[in-house]
């Protein structure tokens, strides 16, 4: 029985473009993730260093927005087993029609695959493929609010999957 971990998937952070900072309700919940899963678009290799250090583990990829530097220290697409899946992260998967096909097509092998770019909450599943968009916790675009995701993984088995909303300053 292999041990219950505690992800906190992020993509399209922007710091510090968009904010200076994470929110504070982001940062507690890397205090208490067992794994950080940032699907691209950080900007500067400052979040990277700070989450690098703050987060017990971290998984992440380079975004369209991103320099030679963070290209240079990440991958575009990265593969790792958690939980008894296997796992998949990359920032762009094109248009949301037929995305479904077109990502188990690519990537025959994977159970869940993590992607970021669209700043827009997405969970579904298609041939045993589930495809994770968490959001941006700092650019809402079109939402209506800022978003990351919380989820659980355990002896092959995804669970509590949990999207959350930043809670906006008054």
């Amino acid at each position: 029985m292999s041990q219950s971990l505690r992800l906190l998937l992020l993509a399209d952070t922007h710091v510090p473009q968009r904010v200076k900072e994470l929110p504070a309700q982001v940062w507690e919940q890397v205090a208490t993730a067992d794994v950080v899963v940032h699907a691209g678009d950080w900007v500067t290799p400052d979040l990277l260093d700070t989450l690098e250090e703050r987060s017990a583990r971290l998984v992440g990829v380079w975004g369209n927005n991103d320099g030679p530097e963070l290209r240079r220290r990440l991958p575009e697409v990265a593969r790792v087993e958690l939980g008894g899946m296997r796992w998949g992260v990359v920032h762009e998967t094109g248009a949301k029609a037929r995305r479904e096909e077109r990502m188990r097509a690519a990537y025959p092998d994977l159970d869940v695959l993590v992607f970021g770019h669209s700043h827009i909450p997405w969970d579904t599943e298609h041939e045993g493929l589930r495809l994770l968009n968490p959001g941006s916790p700092t650019d809402r675009r079109r939402q209506p609010n800022c978003t990351y995701l919380t989820c659980t993984v355990a002896d092959g088995v995804l669970s509590e999957v949990t999207l959350h909303a930043i809670q906006r300053r008054a």
